[in-house]
């Protein structure tokens, strides 16, 4: 029997009323939502509302995507968990997923958890002014050139790889300057570029003063060793000790996501079998272009639960 891995969405994935069909039905889902409230209550008391009912524009502001997109997600697995779904033997996430993951692995509490994810996007959406960083995922061409492509623009300012996804999708974050060149270089060379509605450069240089602030949060923050693997972005290598968690957690956030490398971590490890917890598909497209061989179902809605269950 092949291994079982679960892994969870970032930004990106969100939409008004994600996870709303949950809430409506099962109270350890609203339990969920109701207790990311208490968290909030001082900073952020409309992030249960701004998630189920909108407006958009709110949701899209990166301290409400965060918190939002791991509610939802946490949501959603909670009852997975108590409908007797297999026991996972890796999490791991995109970037924010990441928490969620760490989150299900019992490393962190989920008051706490909420929290570091709202101070996570408001550190993020404060370091760098709108509309001064951009992101353009870059398409049809292998990460090694969109390296290459991102060296060739630096003169423009800073300019990096930010999401390995997979091996033929590469996004690239920095100064717009810089970005919207390597994006025309790229272009020139064949590839598909196609820039990204975000308000904040991720997983880049820019980034390094909101995760000095941040890892001040990280520090006071439980984290406890775990029992169940979370395999990380910044490594793209399971971690299960507290202290290495903590560190992969703060770099993450200024270097890149290496998630493909992390899917194809979880399959040399024996893993055939991909659930993708929370709102969207996007990390399932990305672990079928991937591993195409491996088994990749995405619950999202309350009819995946039974679909999804009867099929492993």
């Amino acid at each position: 029997m092949g291994k079982i891995a679960y892994v969870f969405p970032g930004q990106g994935s969100q939409y008004v009323g994600m996870s709303y069909d949950f809430y409506r039905e099962f109270h350890q889902s609203a339990d969920v939502f109701h207790e990311a409230e208490q968290a909030l209550r001082m900073s952020l008391p409309d992030l249960v509302e701004v998630v189920l009912k909108g407006p958009e524009e709110k949701l899209n502001r990166t301290m409400y995507t965060q918190p939002g997109i791991l509610v939802a997600s946490y949501a959603v697995y909670r009852v997975m968990e108590d409908m007797g779904f297999p026991k996972p033997n890796y999490v791991a996430g995109h970037s924010l997923g990441e928490y969620t993951a760490l989150l299900v692995a019992e490393g962190i509490e989920l008051f706490e958890a909420v929290r570091l994810t709202y101070l996570r996007g408001k550190y993020m959406q404060e370091a760098v002014p709108e509309g001064k960083g951009a992101m353009v995922a870059v398409l049809k061409i292998p990460p090694s050139e969109v390296e290459r492509i991102c060296e060739e623009a630096r003169d423009y300012g800073v300019v990096e790889p930010a999401n390995y996804n997979s091996p033929q999708q590469t996004v690239i974050s920095g100064e717009r300057q810089a970005v919207e060149k390597a994006g025309e270089i790229a272009k020139a060379r064949g590839a598909r570029v196609i820039p990204l509605k975000v308000s904040v450069p991720s997983h880049c240089s820019l980034m390094k003063d909101a995760a000095d602030a941040f890892r001040l949060k990280l520090a006071q923050t439980p984290i406890k060793n775990v029992n169940l693997p979370v395999v990380q972005n910044y490594t793209a290598r399971e971690h299960t000790m507290a202290h290495e968690i903590r560190e992969n957690l703060y770099r993450q956030m200024f270097s890149s996501v290496r998630w493909y490398q992390s899917v194809e971590y979880m399959v040399a490890e024996g893993v055939d079998t991909f659930i993708e917890v929370g709102p969207k598909n996007v990390l399932s497209k990305l672990i079928q272009q991937t591993s195409p061989g491996v088994r990749v179902f995405n619950i999202e809605k309350v009819e995946d639960l039974e679909k999804v269950k009867s099929a492993l």
